[in-house]
């Protein structure tokens, strides 16, 4: 077992902010343990002594979730980075929560499979990060979302239990209760290990692009693509400025899309999809290409660099909404966006037959360093009352940490005293990544 005292802080585009203006984070204890047995002792200690714990992966969320404070013990899960198996014949995998998720996917495709799972973060977030920040990936109209995923987790609870998953690919014995810590932002416990549902390598892809001469006609398209119940493979509308963006070269909203499957299958569904793009102009299977070459660009990481020089304010923030809503809501959000900062880009996806994400990143510069962190907080405050006045979630895939932290009692409204009782019977201590989920 590694032990070190260094500061520690994830992505989150506000504390970097801070950082460039001075206040660097607190050094605190760093352990990286060794046996899942480690584990369990240091949470026995850590309830014992009443030492908050902050479970650590890659430190790439953008949310402050892994942000520990002044006297605050970092479990980092680096050292639990092996695929222990893969089972070809079930179609399920077994992996530990440090394992990066590129690394999983790679080791998949080498024997045909694919987990699915696409965020744009692939590539720098671990498999339990995506777990317990109930992650999204770009794939998710066809495979789903983490959550459709994980069949079962082995984790370490507060009081240094270890739970192990149940068997079968479904069990009615009582709620998943496995499901309790996707999404929780460590505030039950310590997840180690994944048993995730895999899939067979589709045999085709056929994707194409369409340039629609509005936002409306576009979702009103995507709307129809998933109430028919297809399974694109991927759906991604970019409204006029992100299409811009995009480098399409004329006016409009582009739209991408892919179906996936046996040859058969996957032209079918693509021949659906093109028949319902009416009034759209077709880009061919280009746009579609350009877009997966570049899938990944727009990571946090690369969003990131844009904040080195001083004054500079950039985010994203993906909230999701039903259908007759969306439109409103992107046009509240992206007025408050570009009041706040300068500029401001949305691209719609995770799409299902009840409404969509809308993704947005925004970007501009302050005066200086307050001026700069003034428009960051009225940007996302702005973004986050909008969706509370329409009805729409905060979060779609990237959690709460602490930048949503001051919204969440509002958008859970009468399940708060849910979420405050599993956390009070889970973690009596309070010690489990305190500032997670809202806090208590």
């Amino acid at each position: 077992m590694h032990i070190e005292s260094r500061a520690v802080r994830d992505l989150w585009p506000l504390g970097i902010m801070r950082e460039r203006a001075g206040q660097a984070p607190p050094k605190v204890l760093v352990v990286r343990p060794d046996t899942y047995e480690q584990v369990s002792e240091l949470l026995r200690w850590a309830v014992a002594e009443r030492v908050g714990v902050v479970p650590l992966g890659a430190a790439t969320g953008v949310c402050g979730a892994a942000t520990p404070d002044q006297g605050d013990l970092v479990v980092d899960l680096g050292g639990f980075d092996q695929l222990l198996e893969i089972d070809e014949h079930d179609l399920t995998c077994r992996v530990q929560a440090g394992m990066l998720g590129l690394d999983l996917e790679q080791r998949l495709l080498d024997r045909g499979l694919t987990l699915g799972h696409y965020p744009s973060s692939l590539p720098v977030s671990t498999i339990g990060g995506l777990v317990v920040t109930r992650s999204s990936g770009q794939e998710s109209s066809r495979w789903g979302s983490i959550e459709d995923m994980v069949l079962g987790l082995t984790v370490v609870l507060p009081d240094g239990t270890l739970a192990q998953p149940r068997p079968g690919p479904r069990s009615a014995v009582g709620p998943a209760l496995h499901q309790l810590f996707v999404g929780s932002e460590g505030a039950f416990g310590i997840v180690l290990e994944v048993l995730l549902r895999v899939h067979r390598k589709p045999a085709a892809i056929v994707g194409g692009g369409w340039l629609f001469p509005d936002l409306h006609s576009g979702l009103d398209a995507a709307r129809e693509i998933l109430q028919r119940d297809l399974r694109p493979l991927v759906l991604r509308l970019y409204d006029a400025d992100d299409t811009a963006f995009q480098g399409v070269g004329e006016p409009g909203c582009l739209l991408v899309a892919a179906a996936a499957g046996e040859p058969g299958v996957a032209a079918a569904e693509a021949e659906v999809i093109a028949s319902l793009c009416t009034g759209a102009k077709e880009l061919g299977p280009s746009a579609f290409e350009r877009w997966r070459e570049h899938r990944f660009d727009l990571s946090a990481k690369r969003l990131l660099e844009f904040l080195e020089p001083a004054g500079s304010v950039v985010d994203t923030i993906e909230v999701a909404a039903p259908w007759r809503v969306i439109e409103e809501l992107h046009a509240r959000i992206k007025r408050e966006l570009t009041e706040a900062a300068g500029l401001a880009l949305c691209h719609f996806s995770h799409g299902y037959g009840q409404g969509c994400c809308a993704y947005f990143t925004f970007a501009g510069s302050g005066a200086g360093e307050e001026d700069a962190e003034r428009r960051y907080l009225r940007a996302w405050e702005g973004a986050m009352n909008a969706c509370l006045d329409l009805g729409a979630t905060i979060s779609h895939h990237h959690g709460v940490g602490r930048v949503r932290a001051p919204w969440a009692r509002r958008e859970l409204d009468g399940w708060w005293p849910v979420w405050q009782r599993l956390r009070d019977a889970l973690d009596p201590s309070g010690v489990m990544n305190p500032r997670a989920g809202g806090g208590r």
